[in-house]
């Protein structure tokens, strides 16, 4: 009985460390929330408000005096279509980097991975140029491809590392009953592999959101803004910093990445330590 208490005991102080562990880690997001839940006149008073009075007049304006709709989909579509795009390259990329014996396969994957190093500025212009003259600008196609570009590295790499993990034997009994590396890598790598997979979108789906310069470089109207230009929208004009709209907007941005994170926690987990050096 002392042992079954003493184990209760234990369960429940570690549910009130995370808990309190976790209410510090979203107070930032709750107080952004706070925020844009607030009159204008609160937040810009020289004098500091303890208890607000909250209103959805920030919430109505977004959707009456800006696309904000508009946005919302276009960074779904833009981030949703540039993973896509890297899992379908970098899966059999990350493949050929483990499995096949090449030469310079070692010099492939590092010039892979050398790409993230390089600062975006210096490839603006070009990317500007070169979609211009594709015709693709201020599309939501082109900010697919540009963050697919962007994060193909980083996902190829750390698929790499998951799938060297792997061991040959699986591949070879595969093998011997006739299987090809087609079927291998779709029925066998891919199952396997599937919890680093996810790491690596979630990932990439980060990046993408965050992604600002090029967004702005090849977003000229709305109709391919996205939810980090549109936060540059309520930063000047006439009406000068809308700290509620700012406020609102980036807890909305935020909001669907964590709702992700929620629902695959447990396969982004067992993610993160697959390809974890061991001891």
């Amino acid at each position: 009985m002392a042992g079954r208490t003493t184990r209760g005991e234990s369960l429940w102080l570690r549910y009130m460390v995370l808990g309190s562990w976790a209410l510090v880690c979203l107070v930032p997001m709750l107080w952004f929330l706070s925020i844009g839940l607030r009159p204008r006149t609160e937040i810009i008073t020289p004098q500091p408000v303890y208890w607000p009075t909250f209103s959805l007049d920030a919430w109505h304006a977004l959707w009456s005096d800006w696309p904000i709709g508009a946005y919302l989909r276009n960074s779904v579509l833009a981030v949703a279509g540039s993973v896509v795009i890297d899992l379908i390259l970098a899966i059999p990329a990350a493949y050929s980097l483990t499995r096949y014996e090449y030469r310079g396969r070692e010099d492939i994957g590092f010039y892979i991975l050398s790409t993230r190093m390089m600062a975006p500025a210096i490839v603006a212009i070009p990317i500007f140029f070169l979609f211009r003259n594709l015709g693709l600008l201020d599309s939501v196609w082109a900010l697919m491809l540009v963050y697919a570009a962007i994060n193909l590295s980083v996902v190829t790499w750390i698929l790499r590392s998951y799938m060297m993990d792997i061991p040959k034997e699986l591949e070879d009994a595969a093998r011997t009953d006739g299987a090809s590396d087609l079927r291998i890598l779709w029925e066998i790598i891919i199952p396997v592999t599937l919890p680093g997979i996810i790491t690596a979108a979630v990932i990439a789906a980060i990046f993408a959101i965050n992604e600002f310069l090029f967004t702005l470089l090849i977003a000229s109207t709305a109709n391919a803004y996205t939810m980090s230009v549109a936060l540059a929208n309520f930063t000047g004009g006439s009406d000068g910093i809308i700290y509620n709209a700012i406020a609102l907007v980036s807890f909305l941005a935020f909001l669907p990445i964590f709702i992700l994170v929620v629902l695959i926690q447990k396969n982004l987990s067992r993610g993160l330590t697959m390809g974890a050096v061991k001891g």
